[in-house]
């Protein structure tokens, strides 16, 4: 039952106790103990909502950096991604396989701004050894959403 609550509110976190329970089979109460033991277990670690920002008038600019760090003795790469995490800016921190360790995602109002965080505090940090900033021009699909589909042509499509 816990993965099948847990597709649930991945698809839709506002979804009504009620409904899930519907859904499951199962009383309200059980749903609600369940999800509030994921939540005590970390497997439910938030609520969010998704924003297609760019239908807004707030300026926002997002960026994913390739970062190549020095993991340190006994610590590995845990303490340096804790470090890079507690960054306000810093909206996500994966270790990565392939030709750099971590994939940084960072949200600010300006390009600048971006920047200025990467060589003012990011490229400073002792173990990191190189950064790459790659600037996310518009976004698709997010978190399994489309957010800017296609327009359809409504034209006839007439060749000679």
């Amino acid at each position: 039952m816990r993965e099948k609550i847990l597709n649930m509110l991945e698809k839709n976190s506002r979804i009504d106790l009620k409904d899930m329970a519907v859904m499951l089979g199962t009383t309200e109460a059980e749903v609600a103990n369940a999800m509030a033991d994921m939540e005590s277990e970390h497997i439910i670690c938030g609520y969010h909502t998704l924003i297609n920002w760019d239908k807004t008038s707030e300026e926002k600019v997002t960026a994913l950096i390739e970062v190549k760090v020095t993991p340190q003795r006994g610590l590995g790469f845990d303490s340096i991604a804790e470090r890079i995490y507690n960054y306000d800016e810093i909206t996500a921190v994966y270790l990565m396989s392939g030709g750099f360790d971590f994939t940084v995602i960072i949200e600010g109002k300006t390009m600048k701004s971006v920047a200025q965080f990467v060589s003012g505090k990011l490229s400073p940090l002792e173990s990191v050894l190189s950064t790459s900033t790659h600037f996310v021009l518009k976004k698709y699909k997010d978190h399994g959403t489309v957010l800017e589909a296609p327009n359809k042509d409504e034209r006839i499509l007439v060749t000679p």
